[in-house]
């Protein structure tokens, strides 16, 4: 198939790109209205971990059945299709009264967004050129970035005028527009309508083939941790560690996850600008892993160690020489063939969004656990945070021995 080029090549990304903006919003929302739903709704650390968690477990439990919908349907009618449940799960958030309801519709939120970045990225390996994949891929991740951003700030200053109930009635209107305009402009699932009786048959033995396969296992402990503890800080950890560590203001720290987020923007547009030229000198995304890894982990160390003296600077840095994680997911989807590719991009999601949610979980649990055992806050903070950083240290040498 020939690939799309220019105009044509820009139109299916900034539909798609809309979509994955407003889930990139909904993943990392919490951050901001966490100290909202404290006061309001007396939830805990723990609370809400579990909460900003729930929807990524939501979101992984979709990837399998994702992955074999893509692959046998086509991008644009599953993405169309999923984004319903994220609407009633914004409809049903905003009526919601108990933690449990609360709950429920993040998970519904989860699974509706599921197919936000995995039906692009399964268009683009489709239909884009090799080098066009990774730029579009290292946009698609800026977009999820602005959509981050729009999470601090503009939800703070949305707030009063609308309250956290306004603002998920407004998101659901949102995602509606986001289906029409999938549904509408993405290409048509001819590929996928090809291959269909194909791919159904083998579904299971797909899975089979990518698990097996030593990319994946290589890669897989640094997706669950250093992946997915990357959103799991970005989307929610960063903001309890300005205020409860570092003693800013609620306001303060939604002007800090603004500028981690606004540095995340950056970095993803820097990728997509030098990632093809990188890879045609050479240098592949496992390179760059290898070579960034130790920065990751001292500024997570440093960052740690600092305390309350470390704020969203710290932090900023962190997270953008964290980026250089996210090239391994376009480099794994072009070692298997097109009629694997949705498959494989969702199983690697899997493990990143199960990592997501046990990291934020987990790290929720660390910290009022250190806390009841009579740790002051800034040190529960560095023990939780200490542990995960080990953690990453365990998947970075993973990774290198099974080079």
């Amino acid at each position: 198939m020939t690939p799309i080029t220019g105009a044509a090549a820009a139109r299916v990304f900034l539909v798609f790109a809309f979509a994955y903006f407003l889930s990139a919003l909904l993943r990392a929302i919490t951050a901001t209205l966490a100290p909202v739903f404290s006061r309001e709704l007396a939830l805990g650390a723990g609370d809400l971990g579990l909460l900003a968690g729930a929807y990524f477990l939501g979101f992984a439990l979709m990837q399998l059945p994702l992955g074999q919908a893509l692959d046998r349907w086509g991008p644009r009618r599953t993405q169309a299709v999923l984004m319903t449940l994220a609407v009633a799960g914004c409809i049903a958030f905003a009526r919601a009264q108990t933690l449990a309801a609360l709950l429920a519709s993040r998970v519904l939120i989860g699974m509706g967004v599921a197919a936000c970045l995995m039906a692009p990225l399964t268009c683009y390996r489709l239909r884009f050129s090799a080098p066009m994949q990774l730029r579009a891929n290292a946009w698609m991740l800026m977009t999820g970035s602005l959509g981050m951003v729009a999470s601090t700030l503009p939800v703070q200053w949305a707030l009063p005028l609308l309250g956290w109930r306004g603002l998920f009635v407004a998101l659901a209107l949102m995602l509606a527009a986001a289906i029409v305009l999938v549904a509408w402009l993405a290409p048509p699932d001819r590929a996928a309508r090809g291959t269909a009786s194909k791919v159904g048959a083998g579904a299971g033995a797909g899975y089979a083939e990518i698990a097996r396969h030593p990319l994946f296992l290589r890669l897989a402990p640094l997706a669950v941790l250093q992946y997915g503890g990357l959103i799991a800080v970005q989307a929610l950890w960063a903001g309890p560690w300005l205020t409860e560590v570092a003693g800013w203001t609620a306001a303060q720290a939604a002007g800090g996850l603004f500028a981690i987020n606004l540095a995340m923007l950056l970095a993803f547009l820097a990728w997509g600008a030098l990632m093809p030229r990188l890879a045609s000198r050479g240098l592949d995304p496992m390179r760059v892993v290898a070579l960034g890894m130790p920065v990751v982990l001292g500024l997570l160390a440093w960052t740690v160690a600092g305390g309350a003296s470390s704020a969203a600077a710290h932090w900023a840095a962190w997270c953008v020489a964290s980026t250089c994680i996210s090239l391994t997911q376009p480099a794994l989807a072009q070692v298997f063939p097109d009629t694997l590719a949705g498959r494989a991009l969702s199983a690697y999601n899997l493990l990143i969004f199960a990592g997501v949610f046990a990291v934020q979980w987990a790290l929720g649990l660390a910290i009022d656990g250190l806390r009841a055992a009579g740790w002051e806050t800034a040190a529960a903070f560095q023990g939780a945070l200490g542990g995960f950083g080990l953690l990453c240290l365990l998947a970075y040498l993973w990774f290198l021995r099974r080079a």
